[in-house]
């Protein structure tokens, strides 16, 4: 089977600047944050820091599970499920910051009809998140070029079959569509 992933970064995920980066927090919200959760072993507080770093992996786990159910729900049975890889924010939890379904790319044998269809399933897949990545970008390329030969074995076949239906009209006789008793005769008479 070949198959193609269509990932987002898997790269770690690191805030290097957090206190002058915007979260999308409203005012006050980080305060909010910071009193509901505490952090270490010590229960003490988290910092600025950790929290906006916490935030924003958050925001990066939510942003990785919807890239990529969008591709496994335009991939349909063509698609794994998704995979993540994860990193440990300060408040000891998982979030997902990078991830890939595996698709299925293999042409179906002998039904270039049904490769085509499923070329621009994979197409469609690739293409499905709001931001496609520059793999996905690949793979929906890919997945045209599949589309474009599936098209191109169609048209021969059709090519071929009505390249037969013309030579099986020219080299059999009309048919005759009238009963035998209302057959014509056609006599040779010379004069």
């Amino acid at each position: 089977m070949i198959s193609a992933a269509l990932n987002t970064s898997s790269a770690p995920f690191y805030l290097t600047n957090s206190v002058s980066q915007d979260t999308g927090s409203k005012p006050g919200q980080l305060d909010d944050l910071k009193q509901a959760l505490t952090s270490n072993k010590a229960d003490e507080p988290y910092t600025e820091e950790e929290l906006a770093l916490i935030a924003e992996l958050k925001r990066r786990d939510r942003e990785v599970r919807a890239h990529e159910q969008a591709h496994r729900a335009a991939a349909g049975p063509y698609a794994s499920a998704p995979t993540f890889t994860y990193q440990k924010g300060p408040d000891g939890k998982n979030y997902a910051v990078g991830g890939e379904v595996q698709i299925d790319t293999s042409p179906i044998p002998g039904d270039p009809e049904a490769t085509k269809r499923k070329a621009d399933q994979i197409r469609a897949a690739a293409n499905a998140p709001a931001s496609p990545s520059a793999q996905d970008r690949a793979v929906a390329a890919d997945a045209a070029s599949m589309a474009i030969k599936a098209q191109m074995e169609i048209a021969s076949q059709r090519r071929e079959e009505n390249s037969q239906t013309i030579d099986n009209t020219a080299n059999n006789k009309l048919p005759n569509y009238l009963p035998d008793d209302q057959n014509p005769v056609l006599l040779d008479v010379t004069i």
